[in-house]
């Protein structure tokens, strides 16, 4: 069973004292995110420093655990659930990056807003609500950020950002052409700026809610794609879209997710990556079987199990969890907070198999072998 060690407030004194930390975070955008903020206060301080992706609970506890007990300047961190007495940068209660964020300010840091703000993003917290009001006041009187109309993309592009988006789903979702059509009659050229992103986001909400598989929550879940806050200076335009970013890399290629959150200017990797990975995901749902149970909608996918049960979750599932069953791997996603920890950790217990969790997500690792129905029987057991 995962454990916590020291919590995040009483892991400053260690920090000021490391001759090197060793950052292991979950693969999220959340986790992403909250190590690029302690990580970016460690490089102020001077304070050497590794990040690494650990996908499951067993390879962060592996990775964590390997560091010399005689090696007293070493302090090793871990964000995401670990089956050892570790120290530990999140709970089930807040996104991690927050917690990170309480950290550096320990430090005597300051936060990336931005950053701090796409991470909370990625755990399902709006710009502003609840512990982010104070950041996002930050980014604002600092000019970093401004609310605008449109939508949450990370390029300007907007057929780009619409076609490769994991925030929402729509008719022409994974292909640029059909965004293209779509968007045709549209010029963001024209003036005011603000009446052509007002047009685009009123389109891209009327399809996506108008879709005849969209679920009845897709009209809420739309809504924090909507109205974005772009930041001009940024690394990318909007908030949301700088999240996606940071899902989709922490996915498809982590390295270039570290990278991206530490501030190393990857941007151009990351948005390639971002493309492949949200094109993967969207085919997937468009060959997709599906299948519903009691409180379980199931859908089987060719890959990026992940955000393909986010997006099924959020905008076609009728059941409020749904499991995507790929090739040896099986990704969860409960629509409201709920703890799936115990219930992962059952599951693979049974299928002889590894798993990992964060905020309403989840992923199971198993043999291939496996088939699909003693997978869902093992998550409906223990949901």
């Amino acid at each position: 069973m995962s454990t916590m060690g020291r919590t995040d407030a009483s892991l400053a004194p260690a920090l000021e004292s490391a001759g090197f930390v060793r950052l292991v975070t979950r693969g999220d955008g959340d986790g992403l995110a909250a190590a690029g903020v302690l990580a970016r206060a460690l490089s102020t301080r001077g304070t050497p420093f590794q990040v690494t992706v650990g996908r499951t609970v067993a390879e962060r506890t592996g990775r964590v655990s390997d560091v010399d007990e005689r090696d007293d300047a070493t302090v090793a961190v871990a964000v995401g659930a670990v089956d050892a007495d570790a120290d530990r940068l999140d709970s089930s209660e807040r996104p991690a990056t927050l917690a990170a964020c309480d950290l550096v300010r320990e430090l005597g840091e300051s936060p990336d807003p931005v950053l701090a703000l796409a991470g909370a993003f990625a755990a399902g917290v709006q710009p502003g609500a609840g512990e982010t009001e104070l950041l996002l006041e930050a980014a604002r009187d600092r000019g970093l950020l401004e609310r605008r109309p449109g939508v949450a993309v990370p390029t300007d592009d907007l057929a780009d950002g619409l076609a490769h988006s994991t925030l929402c789903r729509g008719p022409w979702s994974g292909d640029r052409d059909a965004v293209e059509d779509a968007l045709e009659g549209v010029d963001l050229s024209d003036e005011p700026v603000e009446d052509a992103h007002r047009r685009v986001g009123s389109l891209v909400a009327l399809d996506v809610v108008g879709h005849e598989n969209a679920s009845e929550r897709a009209a809420e879940a739309i809504g924090r794609f909507l109205h974005p806050h772009a930041a001009p200076d940024g690394p990318f335009a909007t908030v949301g879209g700088y999240a996606d970013v940071l899902e989709a890399t922490a996915r498809a290629e982590p390295g270039t997710g570290v990278a991206l959150a530490i501030g190393h200017g990857v941007e151009t990797a990351a948005l390639s990556a971002w493309r492949a990975h949200a094109r993967r995901a969207h085919t997937a749902l468009d060959t997709a079987s599906t299948g519903r149970y009691d409180g379980l909608f199931v859908v089987g996918v060719d890959g990026a199990v992940e955000t393909a049960a986010r997006l099924a979750a959020t905008y076609r599932s009728p059941e409020p969890c749904t499991l995507a069953i790929g090739e040896g791997e099986a990704g969860l996603f409960a629509l409201e907070d709920r703890p799936l920890g115990g219930a992962l950790e059952a599951v693979a217990r049974e299928l002889d198999g590894e798993y990992d969790v964060g905020r309403r997500r989840g992923l199971l690792r198993y043999d291939p072998d496996v088939d699909d129905a003693t997978i869902i029987a093992a998550v409906r057991e223990t949901l």
